[in-house]
């Protein structure tokens, strides 16, 4: 299988819903469905945090949140769970920096999509040179969705990130809102990627729809 094209990464990367069982307020099949509908383009199954599901029940949910996917024709992702993502045949895995290294996920997933989360313009750059084919890049603001998040580093980290060469596809992260999402597209991000925005939002899909107005 060969790996995606940086075009149509990018394409992907617009509006990236990050979802589990711990961030959604109703089913979080239901809420995929709306956001989907609404026009997210991209979905990472992410079950981590206090009270996550595990076992059958962590792979039954990606199940089904996968067939949602199917159904809009949106890639399905798993985040840091490389057995999960290869027993389902996901479209790809996300991975952090303190995961088993980018090279090593590569070896093992072939042309499948490869996320990475950088930090820093160093980390974007070894990510890049391990295979990665999009960063995750955050987080931009402060956000209560990860309890291990990292200080918030502000649109710029995509800019110092774009500054140094690096045009590698790339979604920027972390509190993101449609107040604020406009600057991380002007700093050079493809898209923007939220949990709580879409999750905890009482018109999910229409708030996706406001989500992708801001794009290009």
């Amino acid at each position: 299988m060969s790996r995606v094209r940086p075009e149509q990464m990018r394409a992907y990367l617009r509006l990236y819903l990050v979802i589990g069982s711990v961030n959604c307020r109703m089913d979080p099949v239901q809420v995929a469905e709306e956001a989907l509908a609404g026009g997210v383009s991209v979905l990472q199954y992410r079950e981590k945090g206090r009270g996550a599901l595990t076992g059958g029940d962590k792979r039954r949910l990606g199940s089904e949140l996968q067939a949602v996917c199917k159904g809009y024709g949106v890639p399905f992702i798993v985040n840091d769970d490389l057995e999960l993502a290869l027993e389902l045949g996901a479209d790809g895995i996300h991975i952090g920096q303190q995961d088993e290294r980018a090279d090593r996920v590569r070896s093992r997933i072939g042309g499948l999509m490869l996320g990475v989360s950088a930090h820093t313009v160093e980390e974007a750059r070894l990510a890049v040179e391990q295979g990665a084919d999009y960063l995750g890049v955050g987080p931009i603001h402060p956000t209560q969705s990860k309890e291990d998040a990292l200080e918030a580093q502000g649109p710029s980290i995509i800019g110092d990130i774009r500054a140094a060469g690096i045009d590698v596809p790339l979604v920027g992260i972390g509190g993101i809102t449609l107040t604020n999402a406009g600057a991380v597209l002007e700093a050079g991000a493809d898209g923007i990627a939220v949990i709580s925005a879409l999750t905890g939002a009482d018109d999910i899909r229409g708030t996706a729809a406001n989500f992708r107005r801001l794009g290009p």
